[in-house]
C-alpha cells in the first residue's frame, strides 16, 4: 500500500504562530500521511475583516481552516469575559467534528480553550513555547498537554521536566531558498528589510515613511506593511512611493505581505533587517545569519519581546531600539551606524547561528508520531 492508499491521520493545530507551525506540518508529511485541520485567527485585528496571514498561508496549503472567537482571561472586561466560555464551546464542537488523533498547539490564548476542551476529549495535546520566558497561556496548556516542546535552555525551568523537550524553535526551510529574482535590484546599494511581523506595524511604518527619501538615497528598500485598515500604512506609503523621483522608486519595493514563495528571497537579498522582536523573527534571524534593528513591542506581557532581542544584541548581531526611543531620526542614525560597522555586525550574526537547532521541526515531528502510533 503506498502512501496515498494509507488512511489519513487527522491533527487538529492552533495556536499564535503558524511560521514553527508549518515548518512542523511540512516534516511531519514525509513521515506519515496526515489530514491537518487549523484553528486560529481568520483576520488581521479584532473588528476589521482583512484576512490574516496566518488564514492566507494556512488556506493556500489548503489546509481546513475554522476561525475562533475566545476572550482572554487576563482582560478584564465583561464583553471579553463572555467569550471564554463561548470559546471553549465552539472549540468543543470543531473537535468533535473533526475528530483529531491529537491536537498541536502553539502557543497563545486562542489555544488554551482548545487544549482544554482536548483534555476533557481525552484527546492529547502537545505544545511548543517559541519565546525566552513562557506566555501566561503556555502555563495554562502545559497542565493538560503530554509534551512540551521548548525553543530556549532557559525555558526549561518553567516546565515540568518530565514531559518537556528542548527542540529549538522550528525555521521555515523556505526561509533559506530564492525562490524569485523580483527582489535584486539594479544597483549596488545594500538592500535594507524593514517588517513589523504578520500584521504589521504602525509604528515601524510611521519611522520609515519620516525618513523614507534619506533612506532612498543610501539603501535598497524592501517594505512589509501589514494590511491593516484601520492605519492604511501600505496605501499611504504607496501614494508616498508614487511621488519620489523614478530612481528612488526604483530602490523601494512595498508589498503588505511577503508569501513562502518571497520570503527567501527577501531574506537573500537583506544586508540588514529592521523588525519586531518575535521568537520566530529573532529565531530567523539568527538563523540566517542577519544583523538586524530590533524593535521590541512595548505591551507585550513580561517584556517577550524584550527579551528575545537582548539574544541577539548580547552577541553583538543586533541593536535594540525600544518603542520610547524610535523616531525617524533614531532609526536612520542606528542604521548607518551598523553600516559603518557592518563587518563586526556580520561576524556576530554569523555566530547566532549557532544557537538554532536546524532539526527542531524534525525533532517535534518525531516526537508527536511516538505519541500517536
Amino acid at each position: 500500500m503506498n502512501k496515498s492508499q494509507e488512511k489519513r491521520i487527522p491533527i487538529l493545530i492552533t495556536g499564535g504562530h503558524h511560521d514553527p507551525a508549518v515548518a512542523v506540518i511540512e516534516a511531519l508529511q514525509e513521515r506519515g500521511n496526515f489530514q491537518f485541520f487549523w484553528v486560529g485567527h481568520r483576520y488581521s485585528l479584532s473588528g476589521e475583516q482583512t484576512e490574516s496571514a496566518e488564514f492566507k498561508t494556512i488556506t493556500r496549503l489548503g489546509i481546513p481552516f475554522f476561525h475562533l472567537q475566545t476572550g482572554k482571561f487576563y482582560r478584564a472586561s465583561w464583553q471579553n469575559l463572555v467569550r471564554v466560555p463561548l470559546g471553549f464551546l465552539h472549540a468543543l464542537y470543531l473537535l468533535i467534528r473533526t475528530r483529531p488523533k491529537l491536537v498541536i498547539s502553539f502557543g497563545g490564548y486562542l489555544a488554551a480553550p482548545v487544549v482544554l476542551a482536548a483534555y476533557l476529549l481525552r484527546i492529547p495535546a502537545v505544545t511548543h513555547e517559541q519565546t525566552v520566558v513562557f506566555g501566561w497561556a503556555n502555563r495554562f496548556i502545559s497542565l493538560f498537554a503530554k509534551r512540551i516542546f521548548v525553543s530556549w535552555r532557559s525555558s526549561l525551568k518553567y516546565f515540568p521536566s518530565g514531559k518537556t523537550v528542548l527542540t529549538g524553535n522550528p525555521v521555515r526551510p523556505e526561509v533559506f531558498e530564492e525562490r524569485t529574482k523580483r527582489f535584486r535590484f539594479e544597483n549596488d546599494l545594500p538592500v535594507v528589510y524593514v517588517t513589523g511581523g504578520k500584521q504589521g506595524s504602525h509604528v515601524i511604518n510611521e519611522a520609515v515613511r519620516g525618513v523614507l527619501s534619506q533612506f532612498l538615497e543610501n539603501y535598497n528598500l524592501i517594505h512589509q506593511t501589514g494590511s491593516s485598515a484601520r492605519f492604511q500604512d501600505y496605501q499611504k506609503l504607496s501614494i508616498l512611493r508614487s511621488q519620489l523621483p523614478r530612481k528612488l522608486q526604483n530602490r523601494y519595493i512595498l508589498q503588505e505581505y511577503f508569501g513562502l514563495d518571497e520570503i527567501g528571497a527577501v531574506y537573500r537579498a537583506a544586508a540588514v533587517v529592521i523588525g519586531r522582536a518575535g521568537a520566530n523573527t529573532v529565531t530567523e534571524l539568527a538563523a540566517l545569519g542577519k544583523p538586524a534593528i530590533l524593535i521590541p513591542i512595548s505591551w507585550v506581557s513580561r517584556r517577550e519581546q524584550f527579551l528575545n532581542a537582548r539574544i541577539l544584541e548580547e552577541i553583538g548581531a543586533a541593536v535594540v531600539l525600544e518603542e520610547e526611543q524610535l523616531s525617524s531620526r533614531s532609526l536612520k542614525q542606528n542604521l548607518d551606524d551598523i553600516f559603518a560597522n557592518l563587518r563586526k555586525y556580520q561576524k556576530a550574526a554569523e555566530k547566532a547561528r549557532q544557537l538554532i537547532n536546524p532539526r527542531a521541526a524534525s525533532q517535534i515531528a518525531s516526537e508527536i508520531i511516538r505519541l500517536i502510533r
